[in-house]
């Protein structure tokens, strides 16, 4: 008789985390108005308009914690969300494609450098990208900036419900093959749908799990 793999205990832990509360605690446009370095803290960054506030009101199963819009570039600063007391969510500005002006998005873009260069209690980097496209160029500019700057950074695959069934395995494979040279990627991915609650109990223990371990 072969033993059943027993179920990872994060899964309800995590289950239990994102259960409980989850509140918008503020926006930050410069680094001296970050919160203090108490609790880790767990970043979403990717895109503009990959589905970043998407995933956090699904995670916590809240239809407007975080602002959704149609329009790239809504998140203009780090917003953060107290994860129950343990933990902050941090919802990054969107890179790439944003309408807003160019001074307006070089700000963004040196506040995101500046954070997760400096940032100690950062406890790693969930990097969406859309499970419909892939990596792209764009994508690769952040890579070499949270390998440069050794930030810890996990890749999530937005969108999948999108995907065909017989091409999600592929589009899974291609972005493990990309990541095996890079030194800050953590080796395995997440695969997510906010519309249809694909993969949200393994990121929720995923997120549980760091949260442990850096506490």
């Amino acid at each position: 008789m072969t033993d059943e793999p027993a179920e990872d205990p994060f899964l309800d832990i995590g289950r239990r985390l994102f259960a409980g509360p989850c509140d918008f605690v503020m926006g930050a446009a410069r680094l001296e108005q970050l919160p203090a370095m108490d609790r880790p803290e767990i970043a979403l960054a990717g895109r503009s308009n990959v589905g970043k506030s998407s995933l956090v009101n699904a995670l916590t199963g809240r239809k407007t914690l975080a602002k959704t819009s149609n329009t790239p570039g809504r998140t203009q600063q780090l917003n953060y969300f107290d994860l129950g007391g343990q933990a902050y969510l941090v919802d990054m500005p969107g890179y790439g494609y944003a309408q807003a002006p160019v001074d307006q998005v070089r700000k963004w873009t040196g506040l995101v450098k500046s954070y997760l260069r400096g940032r100690a209690s950062l406890a790693r980097v969930l990097l969406l990208i859309d499970g419909r496209h892939g990596l792209k160029t764009v994508d690769g500019d952040v890579l070499d900036l949270l390998d440069q700057s050794a930030t810890s950074y996990q890749i999530v695959l937005t969108k999948l419900d999108q995907v065909k069934l017989g091409e999600r395995e592929a589009r899974m494979a291609e972005t493990l093959d990309a990541l095996k040279r890079r030194p800050a990627a953590y080796p395995e991915i997440l695969v997510t749908s906010s519309r249809e609650g694909l993969g949200l109990a393994e990121t929720r223990a995923t997120m549980a799990r760091l949260i442990s371990e850096r506490r």
